[in-house]
């Protein structure tokens, strides 16, 4: 693979934000003895891509995708990668979830590879939170994991972490293309490849968010949530940094990974808010506005990169009221964060009154959050599963 070198990069504290990085070749071919070396182009080896996916497990949120959307998800994850459904479908009338893991099972009767698949519901998977004594991931009257996509990837990111994984990555259940989900996770190597630190988070940026119509397709740039929660992001680096940038072009990217090391001391807020919380976190934790709980990171350094993609992403349209929760629970974490101003609080609030989310007058909810999964002993985390035989593994 050939990566262009990001054209600049943002400092924030200890936080390094590198600007969107092209791929110029998917597969750059085999190193030659008289190849001479590009200093603006990373040229990174297959073997070394596939080192790092032999230490990833890829986790797929899953709730009521169509299953053909599903299996073709699974063939586009490289066969090193363990991967990790966790499922929030329906059970009953009709049992979606049984239908997941026979789709599992048999996709696994032909390739052989290792998956995991385990239920948001599973009262097994509440009773080891409550052992661990991790009950911000709950749901105060059910007692159960709560709805919401954060609370699905946390899930995964235990799993990932039980299995001895160094890396864990996000792939959405409602990507059309199998060839396009097989980049993302190419793409995720590809940066921890690249990363001089141990702390490190690689994000998608989708070259085109293309949109059907009568007339034809539509290669559209940008989606409409992420456009918007860019915007704020940026607003908030801008006004610390004095500096008007845009270097953040991910802030809603479902397409992402992170080193272990990263993931286990990161705060992640519920639902759909997910991506955007990632990002502030890190900016509030590491970037020198107030003392960390982590000085070793500080020393080491959190990097973040952008990779474009080359495939377009065709992914399932959801309807308006879904946009309009994701735009909701994203500008709320902003909304909500320490590095929000009075100024960029008020164009938040304008943003959603402009956009009928909310009324005048009104504010956005302020959602929970999940501490992070350090404080957890991963070790009878497992063995709390294993006794409610709350997982599937085929291996």
């Amino acid at each position: 693979m050939r990566v262009e070198i990001p054209l600049y990069t943002e400092r924030f504290g200890s936080v390094r934000i590198n600007d969107v990085q092209r791929i110029l070749e998917l597969d750059s071919g085999r190193r030659r003895d008289d190849e001479k070396e590009i200093t603006t182009i990373h040229k990174i080896e297959k073997n070394e891509i596939e080192d790092v996916e032999d230490k990833l497990a890829i986790v797929v949120p899953v709730k009521e995708e169509k299953l053909k959307l599903l299996e073709g998800v699974l063939s586009g994850i490289p066969h090193d990668c363990v991967v990790i459904v966790v499922s929030n479908s329906q059970t009953n009338p009709i049992n979606r979830f049984k239908m997941e893991v026979d789709t599992l099972a048999r996709f696994h009767r032909f390739t052989r590879r290792k998956m995991l698949v385990i239920h948001q519901k599973d009262p097994g998977l509440a009773l080891a939170f409550q052992e661990n004594k991790y009950t911000g991931i709950l749901d105060k009257k059910e007692k159960l994991v709560r709805d919401g996509k954060a609370e699905a990837m946390v899930v995964g990111i235990l799993l990932a972490k039980m299995v001895g994984k160094e890396f864990v990555g996000f792939v959405d259940a409602d990507n059309y293309i199998p060839g396009a989900v097989n980049e993302y996770v190419k793409n995720f190597a590809a940066g921890f490849c690249m990363a001089e630190s141990s702390y490190v988070m690689v994000r998608n940026s989708w070259k085109y968010k293309p949109k059907i119509y009568n007339t034809g397709i539509y290669f559209k740039k940008w989606g409409r949530i992420s456009e918007v929660t860019n915007r704020y992001l940026n607003l908030i680096i801008s006004n610390y940094i004095g500096f008007e940038t845009e270097v953040i072009k991910t802030a809603n990217s479902g397409e992402h990974a992170l080193t272990m090391k990263l993931a286990e001391i990161l705060k992640y807020s519920s639902g759909f808010s997910v991506e955007p919380y990632e990002l502030l976190y890190i900016l509030e934790e590491f970037g020198g506005i107030k003392p960390t709980n982590y000085p070793e990171v500080i020393e080491d350094g959190v990097e973040i990169f952008q990779i474009e993609t080359r495939n377009p992403h065709f992914h399932e349209d959801k309807g308006e009221d879904h946009l309009k929760k994701m735009l909701l629970e994203s500008l709320s974490v902003v909304y909500y964060s320490e590095l929000c101003n009075q100024t960029i609080k008020t164009l938040i609030l304008n943003e959603l009154v402009s956009q009928n989310i909310l009324k005048k007058d009104t504010f956005p909810p302020q959602l929970p959050t999940m501490p992070p999964l350090r404080s957890i002993n991963i070790q009878n985390f497992n063995e709390k599963l294993k006794e409610a035989k709350t997982f599937t593994m085929f291996e």
